[in-house]
């Protein structure tokens, strides 16, 4: 599955949740201190599978980079004067 096959599934389960914890609060009331830690918590939870999307979707962005075409051409050799062979030294030099 993909990431965004992955938070859907949890964004359906998070609803579910959200309507098992008003279910029980009908049945319980509001006023108790552990249905609203439940109630807290399952807001904590949607606030993150939100913070994931955007995160996802902003790495999915960041992915596509732009591809740069490079020339088939050969580079001019003037670049390659005074330079080194790596492993060998410069040209025209000797090893001590």
């Amino acid at each position: 599955m993909s990431v965004n096959d992955e938070l859907t599934s949890v964004q359906r389960c998070l609803d579910d949740l959200y309507r098992s914890v008003g279910r029980l609060e009908q049945q319980m009331g509001t006023g108790g201190l552990e249905i609203r830690r439940v109630r807290t918590d399952a807001d904590h939870l949607r606030e993150s599978v939100a913070l994931l999307r955007e995160a996802a979707a902003t790495t999915v962005s960041a992915r596509r980079v732009e591809l740069v075409t490079i020339s088939d051409t050969p580079y001019d050799s003037s670049l390659w004067t005074d330079s080194d062979d790596e492993g060998l030294g410069a040209r025209g030099r000797h090893a001590p």
